[in-house]
Formats: structure tokens, C-alpha cells, sequence
């Protein structure tokens, strides 16, 4: 599965202050350098291709005539917790879907995951659920609500001292390293990234379904 996200609404890793700055201020005072803090709550959002399902009768067919019922995950929010040695991150979505039929009752399930991504690329964890939808008689739309946990060690998710200090350290206007970024140092780049985790929510698809939502 390709790992791209189109949702990411939070900020990442260990916090990291310099001096009595506040976040985002830039020291005008002799130094050079921008005050950022991290969380070691992961990045949540949804892979692209995996925000929506269609599901067709008879199921083989891909006519738009056969199109039974759609889903679509929408307002994905979470809640993290990072107290103890594990960062708990709870996420929460609400899935919209439609019939094309409303005549009688019905109740459909389709599958979901979460999957913890670490450097942007590496899965690292997943886990499978699922979540019910129930159409009453007459009624062509219906609503749930859904969640899933993801749980990150504190350790692995914060920056090591000695990259901390790296991107904290104070520079001076004028010298040749206050010009570059340290973030564009290969270890720094590296250690950044391996302490970045991202929590994706989606429907488990088949590869045909994936194949769908990319191509339509």
C-alpha cells in the first residue's frame, strides 16, 4: 500500500525552547534563530485513495448503474495524550454513506484501519475494524461514527539531546553557520525523521476497490 496523505493537521515531536522565547518568535537580540516546539503526538490523517468505498451489485461490475452504496470518511479529529512512557493517540471520524436503494431497512459494515507510519514511509503497526451503517426504511443516507488507538513509545518519537541542541544552538548574525539550516544536515534530517509518526485512518480496501478510487 502507497502511503499518501492529504490530511495532516498536527505538529510532531519533543519540545523544544530557547530561552524566555515564545513559539514561532524570531531573537533579534545578537542571535539568530526560530523558537519551534514539537509534541510527540503523531500526524493524523487519511491516505490518499482510502477516504472513500463503493460498493456494487452485482459486485463484479464497475458500471455506474451498478453502484450499490458509498462511504466516505470525513471530520477526522483526535486526542492525544503523551503523560506517561507511551503516546496515546485516540482518533475519531465520522463516516457519510448513501444507498441507491432506500425502499426497505438495511445495515452495512465495511472495514477500516489505522496504521502507524514512522519516517514517512516505514508501517510500522496497523490494526483492522470495522464500522456498521444502518439505513432505515425509506431513508437513503446514514451516519456513523468511528475510532481507533494508536500507541507510540515516548522514547522513539522524541529527538535526541544531541539533535536537539544542534537545532536549538544560538548563532550569531554574520557567521557562515547561521546561513544554514540544520535541518539540512544528514543526521539531523535522519534523526528528525525517525522520530516522526503519523496515525492514518482509512477503509480497508481490496486492491480493485484501491484501483476504483484511483482511476474514476
Amino acid at each position: 500500500m502507497t502511503i499518501r496523505k492529504f490530511a495532516v493537521p498536527l505538529v510532531l515531536a519533543s519540545t523544544i525552547l530557547t530561552g524566555c522565547a515564545k513559539t514561532g518568535d524570531i531573537e533579534l537580540d545578537g542571535g539568530v534563530g526560530i523558537t519551534a516546539v514539537r509534541t510527540a503526538c503523531p500526524i493524523v490523517g487519511v491516505p490518499a485513495g482510502t477516504g472513500d468505498i463503493t460498493l456494487f451489485d452485482p459486485p463484479a461490475s464497475r458500471e455506474a448503474s451498478a453502484i450499490d452504496v458509498t462511504a466516505t470518511i470525513t471530520n477526522v479529529r483526535s486526542t492525544c495524550s503523551e503523560a506517561g512512557a507511551d503516546v496515546v493517540t485516540t482518533v475519531t471520524f465520522d463516516v457519510l454513506a448513501r444507498r441507491m436503494r432506500g425502499d426497505q431497512p438495511r445495515t452495512v459494515t465495511v472495514p477500516y484501519f489505522i496504521a502507524i507510519v514512522r519516517g514517512g514511509s516505514a508501517v510500522t503497526a496497523k490494526r483492522v475494524d470495522q464500522v456498521t451503517l444502518n439505513f432505515p426504511a425509506g431513508q437513503t443516507g446514514a451516519t456513523a461514527q468511528a475510532s481507533a488507538t494508536s500507541v507510540i513509545a515516548k522514547s522513539a518519537a522524541s529527538l535526541p539531546k544531541e539533535v536537539r541542541e544542534q537545532l536549538t544552538k544560538r548563532r550569531r548574525a554574520g557567521q557562515e553557520e547561521a546561513a544554514v539550516d540544520p535541518l539540512t544536515a544528514p543526521g539531523v534530517r535522519d534523526a528528525v525523521s525517525r522520530a516522526t509518526f503519523e496515525a492514518l485512518v482509512g477503509f480497508q480496501l481490496t486492491d480493485e476497490q484501491l484501483r476504483y478510487n484511483v482511476t474514476r
